[in-house]
């Protein structure tokens, strides 16, 4: 709101109402564009506080609400007087520029910001890998932010005037230095911290552990329940990054192990994975933990790979001087992939299978209200704090539930990263 109040001050005489309104727009347009930049940037101050997953959902939705704002923005201006630029008319208070090299900054971005928006909401349904798009987003994002920044300096009435150019500049520079902090300074950080693959193998067909150690420092300092963006036998400035939870607790030393289900190109490749191979991590990230908490117990509830997170919290309880009282509830489709099955077990975990076998004599069906009433008593709902992870249809369910039965919302920690 910043560039708008700032253009309200310069107390210039108004223009007809709906050329205020089309400047308006514009210009929040633009603000919210830039700000989009930093909420991008998987910055720990901000995931580790209210949590990447909330600052991305607000990324996607506020980069909508710029959409709508900018294709608006122009259609106010019609009815206005337009023309060159007048001597007496300074701030372009009686007629709207028709310099086409002033205009035409602004209709390129004008075209660019739906298709950046449209190729990020179809991402998962288009053909060409993440990497690629990731790249061709950010590039498509800078150059948008530079031809806004003309447009509204060479075009825009309050963009003229030098203070709202100054600021304009320094808004647009933060921005820049963001990305060059994400794709440029992070990467040469996390090169003079480099990690070696310790160990992989086999947990179930589809799911692997995998074991990387610090290379000439001292580790990463984390909590239990958070994840990283892992990079391994890339470029350290590659864009090959995938985000795992640790599986692994604080107290257990400087290694780090991950649960990983194969999906991609990477989790794919795990078989072929070497020891020794380099690796690089950026994080931690994630407000999925419970430290400080005072809550008498914890409901850990875990569907498929969300397993990782909940590992991480388990081992790290049993360090504690004084443990907290768990409960796990992990479900699966099958038995064949449950991990770490005697360990769980004797944390006398609830498993559910939703296509058991003959042979089972466990909890049946997916985890829903139905199962949860049956494994917790009405002072879990009551006093307990809950940690979801797992698919998105699950932690739904689960939350719905929690909340229907009287949970507070503060009780209820959950990370999301599937939106639609």
């Amino acid at each position: 709101m910043l560039p708008l109040g700032l253009s309200y001050a310069l107390g210039w005489p108004p223009r007809p109402w709906h050329q205020e309104i089309a400047s308006g727009l514009g210009i929040l347009a633009f603000s919210i564009i830039l700000v989009e930049f930093i909420l991008s940037g998987r910055f720990k101050r901000i995931s580790t506080g209210i949590g990447m997953d909330v600052t991305m959902r607000v990324h996607q939705v506020m980069a909508r609400v710029a959409l709508a704002f900018a294709v608006v923005h122009p259609l106010f201006y019609q009815g206005s007087v337009s023309g060159g630029s007048r001597p007496w008319d300074e701030t372009r208070q009686l007629s709207l520029t028709t310099d086409l090299t002033a205009l035409a900054t602004g209709i390129l971005a004008y075209l660019l910001l739906p298709a950046l928006i449209l190729s990020a909401a179809s991402r998962t349904k288009q053909e060409y890998k993440y990497e690629s798009w990731r790249f061709t987003h950010g590039i498509g994002a800078l150059l948008l932010a530079g031809l806004l920044l003309h447009h509204t300096i060479a075009a825009g009435r309050y963009g003229s005037h030098s203070v709202l150019t100054v600021m304009w500049s320094a808004m647009v520079a933060i921005a820049v230095g963001s990305l060059l902090f994400v794709y440029l300074f992070k990467p040469l950080g996390q090169r003079r911290r480099p990690w070696r693959v310790v160990s992989r193998r086999r947990l179930t067909p589809k799911q692997w552990e995998l074991v990387i150690g610090p290379d000439g420092h001292n580790g990463l300092v984390y909590e239990a329940g958070q994840f990283v963006c892992l990079n391994v036998g890339n470029s350290v400035f590659s864009l090959h990054e995938n985000p795992f939870s640790i599986s692994s607790a604080p107290a257990e030393g400087p290694e780090i192990s991950f649960v990983i289900k194969e999906l991609g190109d990477f989790t794919g490749s795990l078989e072929r994975l070497g020891p020794d191979t380099f690796a690089y991590l950026d994080g931690p990230h994630g407000s999925l933990t419970i430290n400080g908490r005072q809550d008498p117990g914890v409901v850990l509830v875990a569907g498929g790979v969300g397993i990782a997170p909940m590992l991480s919290i388990l081992r790290q309880n049993r360090f504690a001087d004084v443990p907290k009282d768990i409960k796990l509830i992990y479900g699966n489709r099958m038995k064949n992939q449950i991990v770490y099955r005697e360990e769980l077990a004797a944390e006398n975990a609830v498993f559910a299978l939703s296509e058991p076998q003959e042979d089972w004599d466990g909890e049946t069906g997916v985890i829903d209200g139905a199962l949860l009433d049956r494994v917790l008593t009405p002072d879990h709902y009551a006093q307990w704090l809950f940690v979801l992870c797992g698919p998105a249809v699950m932690m739904d369910v689960v939350e719905d539930h929690l909340i229907a039965q009287g949970t507070p919302s503060d009780r209820i920690l959950l990370e999301r990263f599937d939106y639609d």
